[in-house]
């Protein structure tokens, strides 16, 4: 029986129209041309009313607590910020202060962002790989960094972010398969089938 990876997409803009979900949505459709997906995208936007108040998981109402239930069931995490003052947006983080500690252990998480020049890459590094690093989760060695330039019009416009996603997804495939093969159900080798008959 063939599996899909539960995937949650998480843009952590408070924006719409989003640069950053621009650039999740490019690395989703790529990565589905590789792997089989199911792919659920949590917008912060959305969940901004309720979720900067709430101290715990128990204070949220019940559309919220879902989106993080959803994020804690991942097999497969993209997350995308945009950078704010030269870190993640507060929001973004006090997201994942709520999520359980246990919850992302081992599991992979693709990480982007968008700023508005090149000086801010970094945060790929300095801020969002040390957040999954303390779950215990299994940041994939390669992110995705894109400018204004680089996303124009709600498209991607150039072609190195173009190869970057390219590049992205070709080296986090073979850890995805392998997370597949994981979570696939074992099948019985054919002798031992047949005695189980």
């Amino acid at each position: 029986m063939s599996r899909s990876l539960k995937t949650v997409i998480v843009n952590g803009s408070l924006s719409r129209p989003s640069r950053t979900r621009v650039l999740l949505d490019a690395l989703h459709a790529r990565l589905g041309q590789e792997l089989p997906l199911q792919a659920q995208v949590i917008d912060l936007v959305d969940l901004q009313p309720h979720l900067g108040a709430a101290l715990s998981k128990d204070e949220l109402p019940v559309p919220t607590r879902q989106a993080i239930e959803a994020i804690e069931q991942a097999d497969f995490l993209i997350v995308g910020a945009p950078v704010f003052r030269a870190s993640l947006p507060g929001l973004l983080k006090h997201l994942f202060d709520l999520i359980d500690l246990d919850a992302l252990q081992g599991k992979p998480v693709l990480l982007a962002a968008t700023g508005g020049s090149p000086r801010h890459a970094l945060i790929l590094d300095h801020q969002l790989r040390p957040l999954f690093g303390f779950f215990s989760a299994l940041t994939l060695p390669i992110g995705v960094y894109a400018t204004p330039e680089d996303i124009q019009d709600g498209q991607v416009r150039s072609e190195s972010l173009r190869q970057r996603i390219e590049l992205t997804v070709q080296l986090s495939a073979p850890v995805l398969r392998g997370t597949l093969q994981q979570l696939a159900p074992v099948r019985l080798a054919p002798a031992l089938a047949e005695q189980a008959a």
